[in-house]
């Protein structure tokens, strides 16, 4: 699938004419204010739009400083363009990719599902919430009020007691326990291996997502080996290849790959070899969350995937969002998706 796809896509022309930087800034769930940067790629009367999704608001406050200085106008094909962007940071590259392949199938009057060949369906989501300081199960009990078919993705920390990891336990609503281990920051302590235990015992169906593996660590999750699940170290199909047991199901955002033709490369390595998939996301403010799920959409549908509409980002629970799944919502052309939530 990955050769023929790529090639299908690799010789799409786009003609390109400039480009402009948009910063967009929203207070988000788990109490911090995320930033991020919409790439806006111009030409033939078309718009292209891709999403820098880097965590940093200084990196974005580099960039809009910077202003658009890169040599991107010209005539060129998804893949002389891809040849042509010197960026070693995936996230950013991901924006601009995501931007030219939205312009060149804007221009060719098509839309992403026909250029690979497959129907949208109905993307399966998870909720992902912040528990609060000191970390507590009442948000996602006020999810559940709202909705009680919801399923959550938690984070689990050091300060969870056995009380809390019962109270969600009891729920039966949890689904993914992500350990961040990819997260840890120099002089961190090491990793907590009764807490890997207790998350694991705890949540006996949940995904296992990100573990540190250490002697103790190994030998806590070794009965659980087949809900280990990868995200952070995933940006190629060689990735795959590396890791030290072969995965039942990986975590799947494709900022961390950069490349389109990476993306393309391990979906099909993925299906090739019968691992299952569920989308990531990162908090995106703008047209990258519709383009993880159009994503999704085609490749990972039905996975307890992590892009929820944006207003399930919002500080606060509130009434009357999409429930999942949430319908396909292709716009008419180009690798654009309809926010459900837009106009609530």
């Amino acid at each position: 699938m990955a050769e023929s796809l790529w090639k299908r896509f690799a010789e799409l022309p786009v003609e390109i004419e400039g480009y402009e930087l948009e910063r967009l800034e929203k207070p988000v769930t788990r109490g911090f204010t995320r930033v991020t940067t919409v790439v806006h790629l111009g030409g033939g009367g078309e718009e292209g739009l891709g999403e820098d999704v880097t965590w940093y608001a200084e990196h974005h406050d580099r960039e809009q400083a910077a202003g658009a200085v890169l040599p991107l106008a010209g005539s060129w094909t998804l893949e002389s363009f891809s040849d042509a962007l010197e960026m070693e940071d995936p996230w950013r590259r991901w924006a601009y990719e995501s931007a030219a392949l939205d312009l060149a199938l804007r221009q060719a009057r098509t839309t992403l599902a026909e250029a690979v060949g497959r129907d949208p369906e109905p993307v399966a989501f998870v909720v992902s919430p912040g528990l609060g300081a000191p970390p507590t199960s009442t948000v996602v009990r006020r999810w559940l009020e709202l909705d009680p078919n919801h399923r959550f993705k938690v984070d689990p920390a050091s300060d969870w007691t056995d009380e809390l990891i019962a109270e969600l336990a009891e729920t039966g609503a949890i689904v993914t326990a992500d350990y961040k281990a990819y997260y840890r920051a120099e002089g961190d302590p090491p990793p907590d291996a009764d807490l890997y235990r207790r998350v694991a015992e705890g949540f006996p169906e949940a995904f296992l997502e990100d573990p540190a593996l250490t002697d103790e660590t190994e030998l806590v999750l070794a009965q659980h080996r087949e809900r280990v699940t990868w995200d952070a170290p995933i940006h190629s199909a060689a990735d795959v290849e590396g890791l030290a047991s072969p995965p039942r199901v990986l975590n799947s955002k494709p900022c961390r790959f950069g490349r389109l033709s990476e993306l393309l490369a391990f979906y099909a390595y993925c299906e090739a070899n019968g691992i299952g998939l569920y989308g990531g996301g990162m908090f995106e403010l703008g047209p990258g969350r519709g383009q993880i799920q159009y994503l999704a959409s085609l490749f990972h549908a039905g996975g307890p995937n992590d892009v929820a509409p944006r207003a399930y980002n919002d500080p606060e629970p509130r009434p009357g969002l999409p429930s999942s799944p949430i319908e396909p919502a292709p716009e008419p052309a180009g690798f654009r998706w309809t926010d459900p939530a837009a106009t609530l």
